[in-house]
């Protein structure tokens, strides 16, 4: 992108990078969740917002670093400059351990077992995992060692189970997935981080020095808060902090659509207005990094059965993806036809919906063994029977 001559060799640029943006969403996702000890489950998952929202946070550094230079260099370096990273990233996947259910699906159990033992607390844990992995996979439990020929579905009965057939647990994990990847993204956090120099314009920061310091300030509150998520998800639980992200959301949204509106109306600048926007767009995305963000990845690593985790985490994915680029290609026509402000009011509609669906129909799955987390669906709004039932046993 950054050696673009045309703006169709830029756009095959993006297209390039966003398939590899597309393939790195999963694969960390799976990834994650398949060498993670059940201890730190809770850290991990989430761990890698931390470390995209910083990468964020240093693209809109480096962003204010080059809009010193001149234009024509500026914007190719901005650019280009991510192919550092990427080309760290490439020699340090090196020395990462394969992911043990790949290995088992390959037939290589003594390698997955080491892998195993390595990555997770105790041998125990290890070998349960890697039990159910090789239920999985359709490998006898009796094959301990050495490389076996492992039974070849590519696939097809786990489409059959998430899509033509499913149970009806399975029909509510895959529901719960699927939209919670959709809310996440149609609230708006795209827009706002990638149109934020727009927002504060609208607002009445005119400076472009303004507007690019601003943009570094949603980076850093982001980048903090997503941290502060990761300390918080084994304390107090997942349903608990997403239910209080989505709704402060709610609230920053509305708010930012009324200062906004009044801005926009205004023939005079009013400063009140424009403390107010920063404050609810930093406010937005310090509600989105505490929970909505992180929670959405963490609950997809445990709401699937391994049998249908590949599968399910990808159309997860992709959903998020395709809603992501839709709400990015249309915001500036969203924002020209309803007004910016009415333009953030949408998004407060569609927070509240999911608010509404997340309260009713998603369980809480911290400390839950999978056994349990699958006893928990089925019922698409009356979930919770099941839980309280779970909790007597427990207490008893």
């Amino acid at each position: 992108m950054g050696f673009s001559v045309n703006y169709a060799f830029l756009m095959v640029g993006r297209f390039v990078a966003g398939i590899g943006v597309g393939f790195a969403l999963m694969s960390a996702v799976l990834y994650t969740a398949e060498i993670s000890p059940a201890s730190s489950r809770g850290f991990l998952a989430p761990f890698r917002e931390v470390c995209i929202n910083s990468g964020i946070l240093l693209g809109y550094v480096s962003n204010y670093a080059f809009s010193k230079l001149p234009i024509k260099i500026g914007w190719r370096l901005m650019l280009g400059v991510g192919a550092i990273s990427s080309i760290f990233l490439a020699f340090a996947v090196l020395a990462m351990p394969e992911s043990p259910r790949w290995l088992v699906m390959q037939g290589q159990l003594d390698e997955a077992k080491v892998v195993l033992d390595k990555t997770l607390d105790t041998k125990k844990e290890a070998q349960l995992r890697l039990d159910d992995i090789k239920e999985a996979a359709k490998i006898p439990q009796d094959s301990t060692t050495g490389n076996i020929i492992p039974k070849q579905t590519n696939g097809e009965g786990v489409w059959r189970e998430l899509l033509l057939h499913p149970t009806p647990a399975v029909k509510h994990v895959l529901i719960c997935a699927i939209v919670i990847h959709f809310f996440q993204q149609s609230s708006g956090i795209s827009a706002v981080v990638l149109y934020s120099p727009r927002i504060f314009e609208k607002a009445g920061i005119t400076s472009s020095d303004g507007k690019l310091l601003a943009t570094i300030a949603i980076g850093f509150s982001k980048t903090i808060f997503v941290l502060v998520a990761t300390l918080l998800l084994d304390k107090i639980g997942r349903r608990v902090l997403l239910l209080s992200s989505v709704g402060g959301m709610v609230v920053s949204l509305a708010t930012l659509g009324f200062s906004l509106t009044i801005a926009d109306h205004s023939e005079t600048k009013l400063t009140w207005a424009i403390v107010l926007c920063m404050t609810m767009v930093l406010a937005f995305v310090s509600f989105f990094a505490i929970g909505m963000g992180p929670i959405t990845n963490v609950y997809m690593s445990e709401i699937f059965p391994l049998r249908l985790r590949a599968q399910g985490v990808s159309m997860g994915v992709a959903v998020n993806r395709v809603v992501s680029g839709i709400i990015s290609m249309t915001f500036i026509s969203l924002y020209k036809a309803i007004t910016i402000g009415g333009a953030f009011f949408l998004f407060t509609g569609i927070a509240t919906v999911g608010w509404v669906f997340f309260y009713v129909c998603m369980p809480e799955t911290r400390g839950k063994t999978l056994d349990e987390i699958e006893c928990l669906f089925g019922k698409l709004v009356c979930w919770k029977e099941a839980s309280k039932k779970m909790n007597d046993v427990t207490i008893e």
